[in-house]
């Protein structure tokens, strides 16, 4: 009896570690971290954005111009979860779900324009209060003019 109870024991460790792998956003090193396109240091964190890979690895970027380049030049295959800052509140969103906004005169670190947030109607708020902008998805942002914006 107590060998079943091992043998089950022992299945069930197994098969708790085939669950669906998370991948979470982790705090920004300032004295270290830097982008992986523009090898720029992540001064101003609150517009940071950061790529989850399979195999655990993170690449960090100041900008979600950079993400997106990375993007283009890597592919998807290997991410696991990609994170952007809600210009809102400064809280890790997903890339994917995030609604953007875009002005030429919005200042980012790279000058691209292009801010992040959790909801639309954040976004409405920004632009009610800041100027206003052009709302983009995720799926827009794969075909965006992603040159410097003056």
């Amino acid at each position: 009896m107590t060998r079943w109870i091992a043998i089950l024991v022992i299945c069930s460790t197994i098969l708790g570690g085939c669950g669906e792998k998370t991948y979470n956003p982790r705090d920004i090193i300032r004295e270290t971290d830097i982008c992986e396109i523009c090898n720029m240091s992540i001064v101003h964190h609150e517009y940071a954005g950061q790529i989850v890979l399979t195999n655990g690895d993170y690449k960090i970027f100041d900008d979600i111009g950079c993400l997106m380049d990375y993007l283009a030049l890597n592919g998807e295959d290997e991410i696991g979860a990609a994170y952007i800052k809600n210009k809102a509140n400064n809280e890790w969103i997903d890339v994917y779900k995030a609604t953007y906004v875009y002005n030429a005169g919005y200042w980012t670190p790279m000058n691209y324009g292009v801010l992040a947030f959790a909801t639309k109607d954040e976004a409405q708020e920004w632009m009610t209060n800041e100027g206003e902008g052009q709302l983009l998805a995720y799926q827009d942002l794969l075909t965006f003019n992603w040159g410097i914006h003056k």
